[in-house]
């Protein structure tokens, strides 16, 4: 395969480039999280229920989530610097309209369009990034989309809450604007389009696959996010947007199999690399967005955390990524990926493992070291499976690739926020219902504590004493019911990594990209 740089970029250093069209893709996928611990502070703001306020993030997934694998078509149509720029000027626009809306209805139609901008962000990115770099240091390349992929989801949520809680929940919106507006400048002025990315023009427009896809991506995100809340397939709502989820992609994978220019090339997914690698990276999604989920939640219904606090329990793991995220990226090009593919697996097994050992009386600190042990693996999964990804997909494929890769991690987060989060409602139940068979008089353990809080509760002038003392060992119960379930949680998704990591020695393997030698680079 030649040198995707071409001389025309050669002038322009491309981790100039890199940086600048990560700033905006960042930006993007910082939203995803941002608002998760601002939600009761719009509802209050905008006279919401804490339900209705969820649509805020519901419904930015769900336009997400329909644009991101009709990225690369948008891209063919438009040309890719064209397509890019116009997502970051609506995105942007959006953000401000968000900061400036005056009810909650006004609020989720602005994050639906920003939603629908912000979706070709991601793909664009990574395949602007991807020509920009030389063969040899595609590691590199992928280290760098990996810090706008990985850390700014974490980092989320610890912003969103200390702008929440010291200024106003309009700032995670306001924040957006001076980011897109210098992005738009410096990207109008570095980045040009190759021969393979530049307009091809509304040649055809294939409007079934295009609406298949979409209400099936939109009706699935749904499901996803409202499952849990509206205990999945008990609701006539759930069922109906399943069904149309099921039926829509079902039928979009026949159709666009059939079609010669299909806006999402779903037979990339027949090149084993490419598809085993989308499988890794599914997984990354679950395991990065699921546990950035369940910790601050756990921290805050449990340990009594406030959203900056809990938020600041995730940041120290993203500036772990950042400093990990270069030694991955050199390591690719001299271990094979598969391998360490396997060791990323293994990490977050290991850090999940742990932290399914927490107890009632933990810290802080330990918090924050076991956050650092989910993560740390994080590097060595995202930049191996986006290496294997795109090792056999020729330039002129690389915007729908990356399109792809793209759906399958959040898809991944969906699904994983969505599974987790029914699992520690279940097995909270479970716990309680265990334990609560054991709260009798005829339990010794249960009356001799019962006795013993009596006494404290009496002494310290209380008359109802002993009913006192019964309802505080019904919140003892709850609390440690809840800790359990998400310590299971926990076990869970170590259980699954370290399968997938036996998984990951079976993927293909991959020639190492080797830096030529000043003559072989001299006769390029």
């Amino acid at each position: 395969m030649s040198d995707p740089i071409s001389a025309e970029d050669d002038k322009i250093n491309p981790f100039l480039i890199a940086a600048v069209v990560s700033m905006a893709a960042f930006m993007e996928v910082l939203d995803t999280t941002i608002t998760n611990v601002s939600l009761s502070h719009i509802a209050g703001s905008l006279a919401a229920s804490q339900d209705e306020s969820t649509w805020v993030l519901t419904s930015y997934l769900v336009a997400n989530g329909i644009v991101l694998p009709l990225s690369g078509w948008l891209a063919g149509v438009l040309g890719r610097k064209n397509y890019f720029m116009l997502s970051i000027a609506a995105f942007t626009l959006a953000s401000l309209a968000c900061g400036m809306a005056t009810s909650l209805p006004m609020l989720i139609f602005f994050r639906l369009i920003q939603g629908l901008a912000g979706g070709g962000l991601q793909p664009m990115q990574q395949s602007i990034v991807m020509d920009s770099f030389p063969l040899y240091q595609r590691g590199t390349a992928f280290a760098i989309t990996g810090i706008t992929m990985i850390v700014a989801p974490v980092l989320g949520p610890t912003l969103g809450g200390f702008i929440t809680d010291n200024y106003s929940w309009r700032w995670i919106f306001f924040i957006n604007i001076p980011v897109g507006l210098l992005a738009l400048i410096l990207i109008n002025r570095l980045v040009q389009d190759p021969p393979h990315a530049k307009a091809k023009g509304f040649l055809s427009i294939d409007y079934i696959g295009l609406s298949l896809v979409a209400l099936g991506l939109g009706a699935l995100q749904i499901v996803l996010d409202k499952g849990q809340e509206d205990d999945w397939f008990s609701s006539h709502f759930i069922v109906f947007f399943s069904v149309i989820a099921g039926t829509c992609l079902v039928a979009a994978v026949f159709w666009l199999l059939r079609q010669k220019d299909p806006i999402i090339d779903v037979r990339l997914f027949k090149q084993r690399s490419f598809g085993l690698a989308c499988l890794m990276v599914f997984f990354v999604g679950f395991s990065l967005y699921g546990g950035s989920t369940l910790l601050p939640l756990l921290v805050q219904s449990q340990f009594g955390y406030d959203a900056t606090l809990a938020g600041l329990v995730l940041s120290p793991g993203g500036i772990a990524l950042i400093f990990l995220m270069p030694v991955a990226g050199k390591l690719v090009n001299k271990i094979q990926s598969r391998y360490l593919i396997a060791f990323g697996m293994i990490s977050i097994s290991a850090g999940m493992l742990l932290t399914s050992q927490l107890t009632p009386q933990i810290n802080y600190h330990t918090f924050v070291m076991l956050r650092i042990a989910q993560v740390i693996g994080l590097p060595f999964l995202f930049i191996p499976s986006s290496t294997m990804a795109f090792s056999t997909i020729p330039p002129e494929k690389s915007n729908k690739a990356s399109a792809i890769y793209s759906l399958m991690r959040n898809l991944g987060g969906s699904f994983g926020i969505s599974v987790l989060l029914s699992y520690v409602a279940r097995h909270q139940q479970q716990h309680q219902n265990f334990m609560i068979e054991h709260l009798s008089p005829s339990n010794i353990g249960y009356r001799d504590t019962l006795a013993q809080y009596s006494h404290t509760i009496m002494s310290a002038g209380h008359i109802r004493a002993t009913q006192a003392a019964v309802g505080h060992l019904y919140q003892l119960l709850e609390s440690q019911s809840s800790i359990l379930a998400y310590t299971d949680a926990f076990q869970f998704i170590s259980c699954v990594t370290f399968v997938l990591a036996f998984v990951a020695l079976l993927m293909p393997r991959v020639k190492l990209n080797k830096k030529p030698s000043p003559e072989a680079a001299a006769v390029h």
